[in-house]
């Protein structure tokens, strides 16, 4: 189904050649939602644009393209201003529209007419390390992108490109041999805290030992040339790390196919030769390097980019580029998706330059760093434990599902109201999950935020609890009427207050929401709508009775409950957020 915008623009387009005449140049037609109500709901200020060319003026020009539209069935259009077309969508225009969505599991929402092979690379924890509360950001906001791709109807492969390869391997394999060898040959005989707490203590021998240091190397190349007990003991190590990880990503309903650093190490030799071939390799003090265009130091010369090390390794941007070559030759993307904290940007800029020096990226193929802000604590710093270290995402996880738990339960006893154990733990493991997810996906990406349980968790203003909650009241409607919503037969939608016309406009751009979000990639513009949506419920309950309704009134009413209801189910299933049917 078309949306309203998208048929207006087609009809604007249409009246164009009728007002300006074959010969002139029609630029594309300026139509855009209104941004007061007053206006009606979409509004044009091509007049305007047009008014030089045609030597009139705006108005006059207005009245013109008025005259030329073709638009009686749809909407009230009127003049305003110096010039400016407004478009307000009539009451009968809008039960034909929800007409048509009511059976349709997909709410009149079309798959793209060409849908594309997209890679979205999201998440990325390090092998051997916990994820900690940095990668919240990119596996929430991958996850809601891919979900929104596949719902368009792409046809996208979600990859965990995870740090499995190079120098700290060589330093944990070192270190372990002396302090723990039991750990390279038997399956989790450490924990994985403690497996990071002996990585920090690597690190620290590393870079004061020079006899380690040469130790760790030797386990690269041996990781590298394939020795057996040097390779069988990195494989205990990934494995653990990707059962602990698991553990995270079935938490959230994440679903990844990891395809670590280790995967392009057999490419990495092809990419240093093919660039020296084209002649952009130089070395610079015995590295390979690039020199990038527009990346300059202190003294205004060229800043190199590290593609081979001075002993022969390779650096992040070589992997990079050996990942970026193997998703177009052999995925066959048209699309690469980074889902990345924005401190990385300059790294993505400088290794896509490399890429396109090298002409690496066809024309059909598009690029796209999604950068995004950190996520801070309630006193404006990096989100960290009151020792200082970086939280562990699982413990941020468990304390969102014990608050929403201790919440509940005091509630409970307040409403003197008697549940299960099993509906308490299920309510605040979907409570509790979905607020940290909306708290995340509800913010501008580009933008850091402030970590509150408090504010996620609150039943008002624009938090998961607030949106679950108005999904909940068309349930209890539901029940309360013995009313099976999904059965009910030959409605008929009636709109006749206004509050029921809004919520019915807003249910109805849903499809214009979407294709923005797979535009920008910014989820928080799908939040914004359902929280609207959830707000224009709630006046809609307070305006408009449903139960106690009249027929066919009633009827009518339970309907657009049923297609908010599913609009919220379906715009939450988005972002990766389950619904409740009780709280």
């Amino acid at each position: 189904m078309s949306s309203a915008l998208l048929l207006l623009r087609q009809k604007l387009q249409a009246s164009l050649p009728l007002t300006l005449g074959a010969e002139i140049f029609l630029p594309e037609p300026l139509l855009v939602p209104a941004s007061n109500p007053k206006f009606g709901d979409y509004q044009s200020n091509l007049p305007l644009a047009l008014a030089k060319t045609l030597g009139k003026p705006p108005r006059i020009v207005a009245e013109e393209i008025v005259k030329n539209l073709d638009l009686a069935d749809i909407c009230d259009v009127s003049i305003a201003g110096a010039g400016f077309i407004n478009f307000t969508l009539k009451p009968n225009y809008l039960e034909q529209e929800l007409q048509k969505i009511y059976g349709d599991d997909r709410l009149g929402v079309a798959p793209v007419q060409k849908p594309q092979k997209i890679v979205v690379d999201f998440s990325s924890p390090n092998i051997a390390k916990e994820m900690h509360v940095g990668h919240l950001r990119s596996t929430i906001i991958g996850d809601s992108i891919a979900r929104i791709l596949e719902f368009q109807g792409h046809e996208v492969l979600r990859l965990n490109h995870v740090g499995d390869w190079g120098t700290q391997f060589g330093m944990l394999i070192a270190y372990l041999q002396e302090a723990y060898p039991e750990a390279l040959v038997t399956q989790d005989a450490l924990d994985l805290g403690d497996l990071v707490a002996l990585y920090r203590q690597a690190k620290q021998r590393f870079d004061a030992d020079p006899e380690f240091q040469e130790k760790s190397r030797q386990e690269v190349v041996n990781l590298q040339s394939g020795v057996e007990a040097t390779r069988r003991a990195w494989q205990l190590l990934c494995q653990q790390s990707r059962r602990e990880f698991q553990v995270i990503y079935d938490l959230l309903e994440v679903e990844l196919i990891e395809r670590g650093e280790s995967f392009y190490n057999p490419f990495l030799g092809a990419v240093v030769e093919d660039l020296t071939q084209l002649g952009l390799l130089e070395e610079n003090e015995g590295a390979k390097c690039v020199f990038l265009e527009g990346f300059t130091n202190k003294s205004g010369d060229k800043l190199p980019l590290i593609i081979q090390k001075t002993d022969g390794g390779y650096n992040y941007a070589t992997t990079d580029l050996a990942a970026l070559r193997y998703r177009i030759k052999e995925d066959q993307a048209q699309k690469i998706i980074y889902v990345t904290d924005a401190g990385q940007a300059n790294h993505f800029t400088q290794f896509f330059q490399v890429a396109r020096r090298a002409d690496w990226i066809p024309e059909t193929v598009q690029l796209v760093h999604v950068p995004f802000g950190l996520v801070k604590g309630e006193d404006g710093k990096k989100l960290k434990t009151r020792s200082g270290d970086t939280i562990r995402l699982q413990d941020l996880l468990d304390e969102a599902i014990d608050r929403t738990r201790q919440d509940l339960e005091q509630r409970l006893t307040t409403e003197a109201r008697t549940e299960t154990a099993e509906f308490i733990n299920h309510t605040a493991k979907i409570i509790g999950l979905s607020a940290v997810k909306y708290a995340d996906l509800s913010q501008n990406r580009t933008s850091d935020y402030i970590f509150s349980y408090d504010k996620m968790l609150n039943l008002q203003g624009n938090t998961a609890p607030y949106l679950l909650y108005a999904y909940v009241r068309v349930q209890g409607i539901s029940r309360k009427g013995e009313i099976d919503l999904d059965k009910l037969t030959n409605p008929r939608l009636i709109l006749q207050e206004s509050p029921e016309i809004t919520l019915a406009k807003h249910i109805l751009t849903l499809e214009e929401i979407l294709a923005e979000v797979t535009q920008d990639l910014y989820p928080n513009r799908l939040c914004q709508y359902l929280f609207e949506l959830s707000q224009k419920f709630n006046q809609f309950l307070e305006q408009c009775p449903v139960l106690k309704a009249e027929e066919p009134m009633r009827t009518s009413r339970l309907v657009l409950c049923n297609l908010t209801a599913r609009t919220l189910k379906l715009g939450l299933s988005l972002l990766g957020i389950s619904v409740l049917e009780r709280m």
